[in-house]
C-alpha cells in the first residue's frame, strides 16, 4: 500500500487543473513520470509560456506545443511573455486561440527586432489581433508593451479586468472602453515615449469613460525619469460608479476628474507636474485653476491616502487657492515631512468629520527647535477617534510633538497608536515606555494608547 501512486488515481479533469497551475514547461516535464501522465499536458486548458527560458528556438517551442493540441481544446488562461524577442506569426497563432474561447489574456510583448540581415536590433511595435476586440468570452486581458491598432467596432461583453502597461495606441482609449459594457477594473501605465503618439497630437488626450468602472489605478512608472516625455496628455476621468482611485505617479499633464459620485476610497502619489524633482508654478493660472477642479471633484471620498510628494504639492496650491472642504473623509492616511508639520492642522481643517488618522513623520529627528503645533482643527477636537503615528520617536522631553499634540488635544480620543516603525525597542527598555507615554497630558481620559513594539505590544490606558 506504501508504494501506491494515489495522485495519478485522480481523475484527469483534476488531473489537468493540477497542471493548469504550471508553468507550460513544467507540465510538459510530467510526461516522463509514467504512462499515465504522458499525454495529460495535452489536455491541459491553459498556456504559461516564457520565451526567456527558450533563448534560441522559442518560436519552435511553442508552435509545436500550439499544434500539438486538440483543436476542440479551450485555453482559458493563456500567459505568454515575449518581451526580450519578437516571434514572427505568433499573434495569428493568438488570434486562433482568442477564437476557442480565452477567458484570461495576459501577453507581454517584445519591443526590439533582432534584423539577421544587417546584425542590428530595431524597436518593433507587436500588434494583438482583430478578433481581440470582439471576444465574447473574455473575462480579462492584461498587455504589456503590445500595440492596439483601430478595429472599427469594439465589444467585449464579459471583460471585467484590463490592465495596460506601455501600450502603443492606434485606437483611443475610450473607443476601447465604450465596448467593454460590464469592465469593473482598469490599470494603466502610460508609455511615455510613443513615437506614434509624437507624430499625431490626437492621441493627447486619453478618456476613462465608463459607466460600469468600479476600481482606477494608475501605476509608477517602471523607471525614474529625469526628464519630460516627448507628447503632452491629459488624463480625463469620467467614471459615476467609481468607489476606488489610485494615481500611482506624475505620467500625465493634466488631470480632469468627472462625475465621480461614488468615489469611496482615493490613493494619491502624485504633484501635478510631470518631471523628477518638480514641483508645480504657483503663479500658473491653469495649473491652480486644474488642481482645484481635481480637489472639488474628488471631495465626496471617504478614505484617502497621500503620500509625501501630494503632501508638499498641497502645501503649495494652498499658499494660492483654497483646499475645499472633505466633508465625508472619516480615515485619513498621510506622509509628512517634519518641516511641514506645520502644514497638518490646516489641511486637517479641511476634514471636518475625520474619525481616524494614520499619520506617517518623515526625518522628525530633524525638526526645528521650538517647534509647536498649535492650532487645534474642528475634527482633533471634537471627531478624532482613532490615531496612529509612525515616526521616529525621541524619548526627550518635549520631543515627541505629534504624539503630544493629539494627546492633548483631542477630546474623543479613543486610541493612539504607536507604530512598530516610530522606534527601536532595543533601545528602550519597558519602565521607560511607560514613564514617557505617562507623563503626556491627555485631554480624553479614556484614551487607550497601544505601543506596538517589534516583538510585543504595550497597551497603556
Amino acid at each position: 500500500m506504501s508504494g501506491r501512486d494515489r495522485i495519478s488515481e485522480l481523475p484527469e479533469s483534476l488531473l489537468t487543473q493540477i497542471l493548469s497551475y504550471l508553468l507550460t514547461k513544467e507540465s510538459v516535464q510530467t510526461s516522463v513520470l509514467s504512462k499515465r501522465w504522458e499525454n495529460l499536458w495535452l489536455s491541459v486548458p491553459s498556456l504559461d509560456f516564457n520565451c526567456s527560458v527558450f533563448p534560441y528556438d522559442a518560436d519552435q517551442v511553442l508552435f509545436t506545443f500550439l499544434d500539438k493540441l486538440s483543436p476542440e481544446l479551450t485555453l482559458s488562461k493563456v500567459k505568454v511573455k515575449c518581451r526580450d524577442m519578437m516571434i514572427d506569426g505568433f499573434m495569428d497563432r493568438l488570434g486562433t486561440v482568442i477564437d476557442r474561447g480565452t477567458q484570461h489574456l495576459d501577453v507581454e510583448s517584445s519591443t526590439d527586432y533582432n534584423d539577421d540581415s544587417v546584425g542590428v536590433i530595431l524597436p518593433c511595435v507587436e500588434f494583438m489581433p482583430m478578433n481581440l476586440y470582439t471576444s465574447r468570452t473574455l473575462v480579462y486581458l492584461k498587455l504589456s508593451s503590445s500595440g492596439l491598432s483601430d478595429p472599427g467596432f469594439v465589444f467585449m461583453p464579459c471583460l471585467r479586468f484590463m490592465h495596460l502597461e506601455e501600450v502603443k495606441w492606434r485606437v483611443h482609449l475610450d473607443k476601447v472602453l465604450s465596448g467593454c459594457p460590464v469592465l469593473e477594473e482598469l490599470t494603466l501605465l502610460r508609455d511615455l515615449d510613443d513615437d506614434y503618439a509624437v507624430t499625431y497630437d490626437e492621441f493627447t488626450v486619453m478618456r476613462v469613460r465608463s459607466q460600469s468602472l468600479k476600481r482606477f489605478h494608475v501605476l509608477p512608472l517602471r523607471q525614474v525619469r529625469d526628464c519630460r516625455p516627448r507628447v503632452k496628455c491629459t488624463l480625463e476621468i469620467d467614471a459615476p460608479g467609481l468607489e476606488y482611485m489610485s494615481l500611482g505617479e506624475d505620467q500625465f499633464d493634466s488631470i480632469v476628474v468627472k462625475n465621480l459620485t461614488s468615489l469611496l476610497v482615493v490613493e494619491l502619489d502624485i504633484k501635478f507636474v510631470l518631471g523628477f524633482g518638480m514641483q508645480f508654478d504657483t503663479w500658473n493660472l491653469p495649473k491652480r485653476t486644474e488642481i482645484s477642479e481635481f480637489l472639488n471633484g474628488i471631495s465626496s471620498v471617504r478614505d484617502m491616502i497621500i503620500s509625501a510628494k501630494t503632501v508638499q504639492a498641497l502645501h503649495r496650491y494652498s499658499q494660492v487657492g483654497m483646499i475645499p472642504k472633505f466633508n465625508n473623509l472619516s480615515r485619513l492616511e498621510a506622509v509628512f515631512h517634519s518641516y511641514l508639520l506645520q502644514f497638518m492642522p490646516a489641511f486637517l481643517e479641511c476634514c471636518p468629520n475625520l474619525k481616524h488618522l494614520v499619520l506617517k513623520v518623515l526625518h522628525s529627528e530633524e525638526m526645528e527647535e521650538g517647534f509647536e503645533l498649535t492650532d487645534v482643527p474642528r475634527c482633533v477636537s471634537s471627531t478624532l477617534e482613532c490615531v496612529e503615528i509612525h515616526e521616529k520617536l525621541e524619548w526627550e522631553e518635549g520631543k515627541m510633538k505629534a504624539t503630544s499634540y493629539f494627546l492633548g488635544n483631542s477630546a474623543v480620543l479613543k486610541k493612539l497608536i504607536l507604530s512598530p516603525t516610530a522606534y527601536n525597542p532595543r533601545d528602550v527598555v519597558e519602565s521607560e515606555i511607560y514613564d514617557k507615554v505617562n507623563k503626556l497630558a491627555k485631554r480624553s481620559p479614556g484614551c487607550e494608547v497601544i505601543i506596538r513594539a517589534m516583538e510585543e505590544e504595550v497597551v497603556i490606558n
